[in-house]
């Protein structure tokens, strides 16, 4: 006699003030709603990273030289605080010896050049105040947050070199020439000027069109006027040429700061 199973009992009905623990099996019949990760992965693909919130906070200490992010202008500022001190404080029969041998004029040019253009670069003309040595801090620490240490080293010593030449050359040979006297070979000619233009201007080539446009204008202005006044045109002449070096500069400068934005293989 084949025997069969008991009915099932009833199942017990569940109290109106039963907790949640108790009646998780209610829901079970409603579809469960699916992860953002495994809709991401059921579609084939990876599961979107959450945005990062862009922050908009300003951060003004970044237009200063710092030891770890800007290690060429901080070591080079300190080093011009040192020499400027020097040049302050010092002995004056001292301090004109020492510029007198850092200049870079003609006749230090054809015994030394080395010596004397690395040594004009020692000096700041007018002092850590003067508008030059301002515009160095934060011109050199923004190209260097740009582009490195090493160009921005390189943007500034070719403005230096080359605007140096370009201006103590053709007085070498307007003396050989006799069209100028001899005393013009031993002008006193030191500081980082020359360096500085080319920074502004390769520092122009990396910024939005907005800030380029009243950097250059406002700069070259200025270079203007002071030819005009005709108070040292080769030095005015030399501001000029570096600022075109600079100008030069923007193919380099440009490809250096996308490759430091996008790194290969990234």
């Amino acid at each position: 006699m084949e025997r069969t199973a008991p009915p099932p009992e009833p199942a017990a009905p569940t109290p109106a003030d039963a907790p949640f623990s108790d009646v998780a099996g209610l829901l079970d019949g409603m579809p469960r709603q699916r992860s953002p990760r495994e809709t991401a992965v059921a579609g084939g693909g990876e599961p979107a990273p959450a945005a990062a919130p862009r922050s908009h906070t300003l951060r003004p200490w970044l237009l200063l030289p710092t030891p770890t992010g800007t290690p060429f202008t901080f070591g080079y500022a300190t080093l011009l605080c040192l020499t400027s001190l020097i040049a302050a404080y010092a002995d004056p029969a001292l301090v004109h010896a020492l510029l007198q041998g850092s200049s870079t004029d003609m006749a230090h040019l054809v015994r030394t050049p080395e010596l004397v253009l690395i040594g004009s670069a020692l000096w700041v003309a007018g002092g850590v105040t003067s508008p030059f040595a301002i515009a160095f801090v934060l011109v050199l620490t923004a190209l260097e947050r740009r582009i490195g240490g090493l160009r921005t080293a390189g943007v500034f010593l070719l403005g230096h070199v080359l605007a140096t030449l370009a201006t103590e050359v053709p007085v070498g040979l307007a003396v050989l020439a006799g069209h100028l006297p001899d005393s013009s070979l031993h002008r006193l000619d030191y500081g980082v000027s020359f360096g500085v233009a080319a920074g502004i201007g390769a520092l122009a080539g990396l910024l939005p069109l907005w800030l380029r446009l009243p950097l250059l204008a406002g700069f070259g202005w200025m270079l203007i006027q002071d030819l005009l006044a005709f108070t040292d045109p080769l030095t005015n002449w030399g501001h000029l040429i570096a600022l075109g070096i600079g100008l030069a500069t923007w193919p380099v400068v440009r490809r250096s700061y996308a490759a430091r934005l996008h790194p290969a293989g990234v």
